[in-house]
């Protein structure tokens, strides 16, 4: 065989591969869509949950999970930016940079269980947070400073050298040229990353099942005080998450209904998640677009 022939060969192979993946994943993904869809209503979305009747929704499971990315991303996207913006600018090739980029790989491989119950141990019991949002976002911002860290070095080493030279030949200060030149024209790309990572919080189970609880109290959409134990944005107060929750539905469910109930949440879950990841590319193409890139 030559080289032409098998050239081609493993060409209809590896796209061959690639299209049976493609369609597996697809398959897959619109079975627990059409599967969760007749269980949709402005009901289902609006309503508290029950344990023991079939009239619950996930009114606070949804929102909570949307809280807890706001809550995370708030407090990971400044710590990952600091980290790229050293590792990128100003950290030399040393031992301890090597050591620091090792940390983050080694970091970013563990298993989101192993944060969780790390997340129980320090925030949970040592700092006696208890099961709370802010204890489970802390350990999903561990669980995604590795991803975000490493997204942003990447946008911030793509800025061309030569703005960094131009900035500095004009007698800007080394950070002046970062925060008024490589900051800005990397921001696009660190942006579409946050969003990518705001699609893997809002669909992480294990890490906050340790950490902000698997049930939630009662709470009033109309207290805007933090502080109050009632009120929806007291971030010391249990929090079960739509994928916690649909955890909890295959595991334990009481409800007659609990299956239904996990196919709904379930498609709301793979839904939001899709539009994460179809906003951060549009917006990346749409600022590739306006760059004229």
């Amino acid at each position: 065989m030559n080289a032409e022939k098998r050239d081609r060969l493993a060409t209809i192979l590896i796209s061959g591969g690639a299209i049976f993946a493609g369609i597996l994943v697809i398959l897959f993904l619109l079975y627990l869509i059409v599967e969760g869809l007749p269980q949709l209503s402005w009901h289902f979305l609006t309503s508290a949950s029950d344990s023991f009747s079939t009239n619950g929704g996930i009114r606070d499971q949804l929102f909570n999970s949307f809280y807890l990315v706001v809550i995370t991303l708030i407090i990971s996207i400044p710590l990952s930016l600091g980290a790229a913006i050293y590792l990128s600018e100003y950290a030399k090739d040393n031992l301890f940079t090597r050591s620091l980029r090792l940390a983050i790989e080694v970091l970013s491989s563990l298993p989101s269980v192993v944060i969780g119950l790390f997340g129980y141990l320090i925030f949970v019991v040592n700092f006696k947070m208890g099961f709370s949002i802010l204890a489970g976002a802390l350990a999903l911002t561990i669980l995604n400073i590795p991803l975000l860290t490493t997204n942003a070095e990447q946008a911030l080493r793509q800025i061309p050298y030569l703005q960094r030279q131009a900035g500095l030949g004009l007698g800007m200060t080394k950070w002046r040229v970062t925060k008024d030149i490589v900051i800005p024209a990397a921001f696009p790309s660190i942006l579409t990353g946050a969003i990518l990572a705001s699609g893997r919080i809002f669909g992480e189970a294990a890490a906050l099942i340790f950490t902000s609880g698997q049930s939630s109290i009662a709470v009033s959409y109309s207290n805007w005080n933090p502080f109050d134990p009632t009120s929806f944005l007291n971030l010391m107060r249990p929090a079960e998450t739509l994928a916690v929750n649909i955890w909890k539905l295959n595991t334990e469910g009481l409800v007659p209904n609990a299956q239904a109930i996990s196919s709904g949440a379930v498609a709301v879950l793979i839904l939001t998640i899709l539009i994460f990841n179809v906003s951060a590319r549009l917006f990346s193409a749409y600022i590739s677009k306006k760059l004229g890139k």
